[in-house]
């Protein structure tokens, strides 16, 4: 079977062996903002299952750019060296390469962990100011941001700068910058909250300003050979709210300044989407992006977990790539059974390739599958 999830893809110098992503996924195990033994073990079942690319949870820039005081960040000398050690482990014993989300958390930070409830951590409770472009909560169970100052904005687009570098540092092999799910740059985006009256609000031309800005401060400080990508909410899935065409001109900019993939994620700005979930539901988004592109890859998200529902997505045009986070999640080992479900072949570490199908009970030969 002529596999199209197998099949390698490269971004700038970096080549994917395959098109299968493990999606960035926030674990609230950092301790101000400095990974843990947690992030090691989260991160190295990923690194050694055969995956194209490896993405690191959504690490704040700053340190209110967290979601939680609980979430990782690269923005302190104590950041870099943790995460380093994770990093450093990846490349000893892993077979993919690594890259990291960079993220401001936005009007949507200093919040308690999921299974503590979402809420708001106040400052005497370790929590701080929220900052936002407009002074707009995002729910009613959380506290007003401020409306960004010049100064914010700069201050915020500085720590994306700073943290680019210690990636780079780090040896990161790329980055993907966080536009999505209601945080701070698609909040820039979106009218729902966005009431800026100066050159960052109002049109689409100025929502994007932030974005782009941030964007090309990133792309200048980050080697030219290493790719660099953006998530965006495709839609936020509310009448009068950001939607597809947006996207879509969004898409067209960043692809001008130099975007090497773009992952096209939805919802997440307001809690009153009408959000329609199912298998697949964001591939739709996707296509449209990739049906109005010249070269920067796209990446689909969203409820993929069929070998061959991924394989067809690339095989039909839709995405260049799929990025799974809670199959992944459920199934750290997905990438191995893709291959043997499409009769292809995914990279196993020495000591587990006894597991593949075709040598249980026999010896383990010197290259089957492709052991690295």
């Amino acid at each position: 079977m002529d596999s199209q999830l197998f099949k390698p893809i490269k971004l700038r110098n970096l080549e994917l062996a395959n098109r299968i992503v493990v999606a960035p996924m926030c674990q609230y195990s950092a301790t101000d903002g400095t990974a843990s033994d947690w992030h090691m073990m989260h991160l190295g079942q990923f690194a050694v299952s055969g995956v194209g690319l490896l993405l690191t949870e959504a690490t704040g820039v700053v340190p209110e750019g967290r979601i939680s005081p609980n979430c990782l960040g690269l923005y302190s000398d104590e950041n870099e060296a943790a995460l380093g050690r994770v990093v450093n482990f990846v490349r000893e014993y892993g077979n993919s390469p690594i890259g990291i989300q960079i993220a401001h958390a936005g009007r949507k930070a200093s919040t308690e962990p999921p299974w503590q409830g979402q809420g708001a951590v106040l400052p005497e409770d370790g929590g701080w100011e929220l900052v936002a472009p407009s002074a707009i909560p995002f729910s009613n169970r959380s506290e007003m941001p401020r409306a960004m100052t010049k100064e914010d904005i700069e201050h915020a687009q500085e720590g994306f700068v700073q943290a680019t570098k210690r990636a780079d540092r780090l040896g990161m092999d790329c980055i993907e910058i966080h536009a999505a799910h209601g945080y701070l740059a698609q909040s820039f985006l979106s009218p729902l909250s966005n009431k800026r009256e100066d050159e960052y609000g109002g049109s689409l031309e100025n929502r994007m300003r932030f974005l782009l800005e941030t964007f090309e401060k990133v792309r200048a400080a980050w080697p030219k050979e290493k790719p660099l990508g953006v998530r965006i909410t495709s839609s936020d899935w509310v009448d009068g709210g950001w939607d597809i065409g947006d996207s879509v001109a969004l898409a067209i900019e960043l692809e001008k300044r130099g975007c090497d993939f773009i992952v096209a994620s939805s919802g997440g700005a307001t809690p009153d989407a009408a959000v329609i979930s199912g298998p697949g539901y964001q591939v739709g988004f996707a296509a449209e992006i990739k049906r109005n592109m010249t070269d920067m890859a796209v990446m689909a998200v969203g409820l993929i977990t069929d070998p061959r529902q991924a394989d067809s997505i690339i095989r039909s045009g839709q995405a260049d790539m799929v990025a799974l986070a809670r199959g992944m999640l459920y199934n750290p080992h997905w990438t191995w059974q893709a291959a043997v479900a499409l009769g292809q072949e995914a990279s196993y570490p020495h000591q587990y390739a006894r597991c593949h199908p075709d040598l249980l009970g026999l010896p383990v030969p010197g290259k089957l599958p492709d052991a690295k």
